[in-house]
């Protein structure tokens, strides 16, 4: 990281968020990966700390700090425990429809208590049947008076179990596809709304994935984001374009820690009357990996930055950010993990954990081969159009 390319107030975060993720999170990471528990005290320091609303505008009690800012409190947490990193960003994910799509008086009305930390947000989208293909949700919302009556279940649901708020993303009219899902924000004392499964996961164990199901569940049509029907599926899909990036951030931030352990570990081991780390091909190893952490996240700043600057059609570039840093998050920890030789496969040290958490990010937010194919039909209608 050259931090003479930030600005006064981007490092202001990450020195904020450092200290957050020292000596709050780092302490305590090995504890709730083996609990299973959220760490509400870590969401107190976070709210303490100023940090809860980095990515809300100022008009809605937020810090007014976009994209870019949200991936550097992200890097800087996932940095000591991936877990509580997208533990945090789940909150933008579930909120950023509002932000995109809300209309003011639902900004007004949800967003002041998110950027305060009084409430926590999630984001309903997948289902069992309806993962990468998200057009095909079957969970429905009909119109019944002043109410929407919803019923159906998502799946992987991050941080649902301790949410206030949960963004919905339901089929309104079903003769429309993708053109007729519509986003309803949910608040959990709403009738009908139930927290389901637990999943008992490889990584990110202090954050709950959850069931969510919807029997009946009625809420006010009013929750209707945008107050029309049918602008469901484009408002996940900016939404998406705009958090791929924090997925990224968060995969940078694992891969930095894992080396960060591996440049200590091997500077103290001792092997053949010296530290491995003045072995050739250990050297080798750790250049390969600070190259490529520091190349994913050059890539990350400028989605980050493009989304925040309104660029448009930023679907590749924040395809491509999430591809090649979640990509190089798991060849770092794995890497890392070979560092540290038998030590690493044993949980007496904290680097397996970076690993185990790593995995997901190839998973969550689209699959790497489905950023994949983001990446290339992009491309190839940029080809057709300048070839016109």
């Amino acid at each position: 990281m050259v931090k003479e390319l930030l600005t006064p107030k981007n490092q202001e975060y990450i020195e904020r968020a450092r200290a957050v993720a020292e000596n709050v999170m780092r302490p305590v990471a090995a504890k709730y990966d083996v609990e299973q528990t959220y760490p509400w005290e870590v969401q107190r320091a976070i709210r303490e700390a100023g940090l809860s609303g980095v990515w809300i505008p100022e008009e809605y009690g937020g810090e007014g700090g976009g994209v870019m800012d949200l991936c550097l409190v992200v890097e800087q947490f996932s940095r000591a425990c991936g877990g509580m990193g997208v533990g945090y960003a789940v909150n933008a994910l579930g909120s950023f429809p509002i932000i995109l799509g809300g209309t003011e008086d639902q900004k007004k009305r949800w967003l002041p208590d998110i950027a305060s930390g009084e409430k926590l947000i999630s984001f309903g989208l997948s289902e069992k049947d309806a993962g990468s293909d998200a057009g095909g949700m079957t969970t429905r919302a009909e119109r019944q008076g002043d109410e929407y009556v919803i019923n159906g279940e998502k799946k992987w649901n991050t941080g649902g179990a301790v949410a206030s708020l949960n963004t919905i993303f339901a089929v309104t009219e079903p003769d429309r596809g993708a053109r007729g899902i519509s986003g309803i924000v949910v608040e959990k004392d709403a009738p009908g709304y139930r927290v389901g499964k637990h999943e008992d996961k490889m990584g990110i164990r202090c954050v709950p994935v959850v069931e969510i199901h919807l029997d009946e569940c009625r809420v006010p049509a009013d929750n209707l984001l945008g107050g029309s029907e049918g602008r469901g599926f484009k408002h996940a899909m900016m939404t998406l374009d705009r958090a791929r990036p924090g997925v990224a951030a968060q995969a940078v931030g694992l891969a930095q820690g894992a080396l960060d352990l591996a440049i200590e570990y091997t500077g103290k081991r001792k092997q053949f009357g010296q530290s491995i780390s003045a072995f050739q091909g250990i050297q080798w190893m750790l250049a390969d990996m600070g190259t490529q952490i520091e190349a994913a996240r050059q890539l990350v700043y400028t989605a980050a930055r493009a989304a925040d600057a309104g660029a448009k059609n930023i679907s590749k570039l924040s395809a491509m950010c999430k591809l090649m840093a979640t990509d190089v998050a798991m060849k770092v920890t794995t890497d890392a993990v070979q560092l540290f030789g038998g030590y690493g496969f044993v949980k007496d040290y904290p680097i397996e954990k970076y690993m185990r958490d790593a995995k997901i990010t190839q998973i969550y937010e689209g699959t790497n081969q489905i950023q994949r194919l983001v990446i290339a039909r992009s491309m190839l209608r940029e080809a057709a159009s300048s070839g016109d």
